[in-house]
């Protein structure tokens, strides 16, 4: 492909060039029969890669798996030649004990995060099958007949987890066919269940194998993923066991692969509409990732600036028809070129493209080369470029290309027993089914201590060792999968009545306080009313010169610190605190020069929040040695606050909207100059606890980032945060440097 261009130009700080590697062929297992291997080579596999022979061999034998291998590299049909073989073929590698009141049958469930993903699985599955195999995906859009369908007939059912939350496992006694034959789950994209969101799969899987047992089923559970090296363990956190089964060697042959690091000349959107249309032009069928709705549209026109109508736009909510068309238009070139947000990977099936353009860090490893594996996916050779945006992160990712190029894919991190998720959970399960102590085989060593806190409050009802659900409605419909806590916050068009997006409720007085502007996929709304009671913001249509920031105050008091260590000069902390934080007002701000118009004060409730944090100090008897004040000290940990949050993606899988910080002159709990980093959802999710572990790299990166960003007084690739409630006041880059350096002691190398 004609890339010297690309590769010569000045904008490009690194390349780095992956050879081409064959792939490594399995031989078919002797359990999957002829029929199937036949159509398999209709569909152009004549064999198997190794790494889908052995993951299959594991699901046959009856092991909780985990296969973790490239985009493209065949993980579909290795979990599928079990499951065709127990539900289409009735042949098993385990013994299953017939129940005694029902016809023995066996039944498979595959769960993705999306719809979209689970109906292209369907359809995956289909052409796989034999005919007569009974295939449906179900999901909160399906009709009664497709519901029925799933419910009394299919072997093989796919969904996801909010179907599953809301709808399968509240009304268990329906489905009870489909979960006592159940011998295989399915967990496709398990990667990305992290955070709060993965603590909630976490759970209802819990509560899926737990009905499954309630009707004589023991399912084996699988897992395809990304790259993570603990997979083991984390599979294990994931579905309730110590670990499981770990295929990581990717068998799967790999093209040519060249990466570019790109550091922008004009904007990161406008260097990824050149790139993109440059790229197209040249003949390179390419994707761009871009993180927003409205940066895609608007990179994709001006890539069609350069190269014509044959570059169009995609993000989530296409219609399947929609989805459809971009396929085959991409498959048979009449498409040449794609702005997308992520959710292309998970909403449409592409067989591989020429080239990638990635605007900006997507935050991890395991999504950069998730993104990355698009190119080359036919055979052909690849390529990857990587645009920086102006930030602490990139910038110091692409001053060490290696920590891109080089550095092993992050841990990824859970936390399950986060007890604002494990409580209202456990509260479901009640309802499904009675909980009593035999059930802390499913749910862990923390559930009689939070079953108690809810037989006290008055949720469930302790009868002689069983607990019961007390009230009138579902508790399902109390658990928001996507978030830790309340339902979230429905945003309501008041002309049309209009849903137009919702936010959970921590952050609701930042994003629909009155008098907000909310832009939602490149809509501008201007909120009238906000009732957190009735949990609705009422906005209309309004296109102001302006946009709102919001100001808060912070306060963070700490309630059990766990582990404590020296680093340097400084001495480190992890463990419990509580956050209280207040919207106070916000500032309205020229859309263009971003000039503070005016402050509005606002009367809103104090929130508070209990989560995990990392805590470091500053010894008084060095800041006497400074000769500092409170002021000087206060701007530089402010400073160093900022820059340390914006870096801790680098070294823990987490984006920074994930976690957030305080930092104090003097803090009542220490007596200290004090700076935290904690994270943004109760009960935590396990980012600051990772943080602690990390911080001998982490901290010394930090300061590095100070010392080497060329600005003057700060900006937003050092010390200005886009998540500041101070409006970035009172920072300090150069103190930030100098107080960092002392405490660790000796400057990074």
């Amino acid at each position: 492909m004609p890339w010297s261009w690309l590769l010569e130009s000045p904008e490009v700080c690194a390349v780095d060039i992956s050879p081409a590697r064959p792939g490594v062929h399995g031989t078919w297992p002797d359990w999957v029969s002829e029929a199937t291997v036949a159509r398999a080579a209709e569909q152009g596999i004549t064999a198997p890669w190794q790494h889908q022979v052995e993951f299959a061999e594991h699901a046959f034998h009856g092991r909780h798996a985990a296969l973790t291998s490239a985009t493209g590299s065949g993980k579909s049909l290795a979990y599928l030649l079990p499951i065709i073989a127990a539900t289409a073929e009735g042949r098993l590698g385990t013994e299953v004990r017939p129940p005694r009141l029902r016809r023995l049958t066996h039944t498979a469930l595959y769960l993705a995060p999306t719809k979209a993903l689970a109906h292209d699985q369907e359809r995956g599955a289909i052409d796989l099958g034999p005919q007569g195999w009974r295939v449906g995906a179900v999901d909160g859009d399906s009709d009664d007949a497709e519901r029925r369908f799933a419910r009394e007939f299919a072997d093989f059912v796919l969904t996801n987890p909010d179907m599953l939350h809301y709808s399968i496992l509240p009304n268990h006694q329906r489905w009870s066919r489909l979960l006592g034959g159940l011998r295989y789950i399915v967990v496709d994209e398990a990667h990305r269940y992290q955070g709060v969101f993965g603590a909630h799969v976490a759970q209802v899987l819990r509560r899926l194998r737990r009905i499954a047992a309630h009707y004589g089923a023991t399912p084996t559970v699988l897992l395809a993923s990304g790259t993570a090296p603990n997979i083991a363990e984390f599979g294990g956190k994931l579905i309730g066991e110590d670990g499981v089964e770990a295929v990581t060697a990717d068998g799967a042959p790999k093209p040519k692969r060249t990466i570019a690091l790109w550091k922008p000349s004009v904007s990161l959107n406008q260097d990824t509409a050149n790139l993109l249309g440059r790229l197209v032009h040249g003949g390179s069928q390419t994707i761009a990732f871009v993180a927003s709705r409205t940066g895609a549209e608007l990179v994709a026109l001006d890539a069609q600036e350069i190269a014509g109508p044959v570059i169009a736009s995609y993000r989530a909510g296409f219609l399947a028809a929609e989805r459809r068309d971009l396929e085959r238009d991409l498959q048979t070139g009449h498409l040449r070129g794609i702005a997308t947000t992520n959710a292309l990977e998970l909403g449409i099936d592409v067989a591989g493209m020429d080239a990638v353009v990635i605007a900006g860090y997507p935050g991890k490893l395991s999504a950069l080369w998730q993104q990355a594996g698009r190119a080359g996916r036919r055979g052909s050779d690849a390529l990857v470029v990587l645009v920086a945006r102006e930030d602490p992160l990139d910038s110091f990712l692409f001053d060490h290309p290696e920590t891109i190029l080089r550095a092993p894919v992050e841990h990824s991190v859970l936390f399950p027993e986060n007890p604002h998720v494990l409580g209202p959970h456990l509260a479901a399960a009640a309802q499904e089914l009675p909980l009593t102590a035999a059930d802390e085989r499913w749910f862990g060593a923390t559930m009689p201590a939070t079953l108690t806190a809810l037989d006290t409050q008055g949720v469930l009802r302790d009868r002689g060792g069983r607990y019961f659900w007390t009230r009138p409605d579902r508790a399902v419909d109390f658990i928001s999968l996507r978030a830790a806590g309340a339902k979230p916050i429905d945003i309501i068009e008041r002309d049309t009545g209009r849903v137009v997006g919702t936010v959970d409720e921590p952050k609701a007085d930042s994003v629909v306080h009155e008098g907000a502007v909310y832009l939602h996929q490149g809509e501008s709304f201007l909120v009238e009313e906000f009732h957190a009671e009735d949990k609705q913001a009422f906005v209309r249509a309004s296109r102001p010169n302006y946009y709102t920031q919001p100001q808060s105050t912070f306060d963070i008091a700490i309630l059990q610190e766990w582990q404590t260590r020296e680093l340097g000069a400084t001495t480190l902390h992890r463990g419990d605190v509580q956050l209280t934080s207040q919207v106070v007002g916000y500032l309205r701000r020229d859309e263009l020069t971003h000039e503070v118009w005016d402050h509005t004060p606002l009367e809103l409730p104090a929130r508070t929040l209990r989560t995990q944090a990392v805590w470091w100090t500053v010894p008084a008897a060095l800041v006497r040695d400074l000769g500092w004040g409170a002021l000087q000290v206060g701007a530089a940990a402010h400073a160093m606050e900022h820059t340390a949050i914006g870096l801790l993606p680098a070294f823990a899988p987490c984006d920074r909207w994930d976690i957030g910080g305080v930092s104090t002159a003097v803090h009542p709990d220490t007596g200290l100059a004090t700076i935290f980093v904690h994270d943004g959802l109760p009960g935590g999710a396990g980012f600051a606890y990772r943080a602690y572990d990390v911080a001998d790299q982490w901290l010394p990166a930090t300061l590095e980032r100070l010392q080497r960003c060329p600005c003057d007084d700060g900006c937003p690739a050092c010390v200005v945060s886009p998540k500041c409630g101070n409006a970035n006041q009172v920072l300090s880059k150069s103190d930030a440097a100098t107080l960092l350096l002392e405490l660790l002691g000796s400057p990074p190398p």
